[in-house]
């Protein structure tokens, strides 16, 4: 292809606002936006009519996912493709196996334009054949495949948006340690990083797996199995330390069901 030529892309995500952050962040590239898929049928409908050379592929969908979509077009017939995950302690060692590009959810302007740049060098060398082997490997490596406990219960979240210096990140519920109350707003806790979103903890509680998380305090939602020890102090207060080694209150009211939860008949120790 001549340097003239902008890229045609396709994005592919079933997240409105993850697909207006690449369409945002393609603005300051040579690439034309030829349309826009929310799932998976869209997606190969879309691949096979307009020819894209460039697919920005969510990988988790509802229905058919990015990767059976790459089973449906076949891998030697897809465009270059990137492939954008919220599941990055699954998905990584596989897609580097694959020797594929990759966007991990909440990603940022840099990562992007990594991924971006390698794409655009290989469809301008015409060597986008090589890739149809890699995904070949990919799709015959199972470990890319989401383990079932980390996806949501239909009906209950599993990304939330949060908007950071005008500009909107989406957080996978999976990656989040707890959520705090402060004031009017929520704060995600998610490794060493904090989000911080306008939402009321009752709603959030409501939206959130019940199975996955616990509501441990009226200012603190847990994540379940990031909990290592509940604690007890002299004066009969309550905390649970997590994995990170934060450590929260634990309302009194509370405690039965945690006990319940964590196989507990007897006092815990300190």
């Amino acid at each position: 292809m001549t340097a003239q030529r902008r890229i045609r892309v396709l994005l592919v995500d079933d997240e409105p606002l993850a697909r207006q952050r690449l369409e945002d962040l393609l603005r300051a590239t040579p690439a034309q936006i030829v349309g826009q898929a929310d799932d998976g049928d869209a997606a190969v409908a879309a691949i096979r009519n307009l020819s894209p050379d460039l697919v920005f592929l969510d990988v988790q969908m509802p229905g058919r996912t990015g990767l059976d979509v790459v089973r449906e077009i076949g891998a030697e017939n897809m465009p270059a493709t990137i492939f954008v995950t919220a599941y990055d302690r699954y998905a990584l060692k596989a897609f580097d196996l694959a020797a594929l590009d990759y966007l991990v959810k909440p990603f940022d302007d840099e990562r992007f334009e990594q991924a971006f740049e390698r794409a655009r060098r290989l469809i301008e060398l015409q060597d986008v054949g090589r890739l149809s082997g890699h995904l070949l490997a990919l799709l015959q490596n199972a470990a890319v495949e989401t383990p079932p406990e980390t996806r949501a219960r239909p009906g209950y979240l599993e990304r939330i948006a949060v908007e950071m210096r005008g500009q909107v990140r989406v957080v996978p519920v999976g990656e989040i340690d707890y959520v705090s109350a402060s004031g009017q707003y929520a704060e995600l806790h998610a490794g060493e990083k904090t989000y911080v979103i306008r939402e009321r903890m009752q709603t959030l509680e409501e939206r959130l797996d019940p199975a996955v998380f616990f509501r441990v305090h009226r200012s603190t939602i847990v994540r379940l199995d990031r909990i290592d020890a509940l604690l007890r102090d002299a004066g009969g207060d309550y905390a649970v330390r997590l994995k990170s080694g934060a450590q929260l209150s634990v309302s009194r009211n509370r405690i039965e069901a945690l006990e319940k939860w964590m196989g507990m008949g007897k006092d815990p120790q300190v």
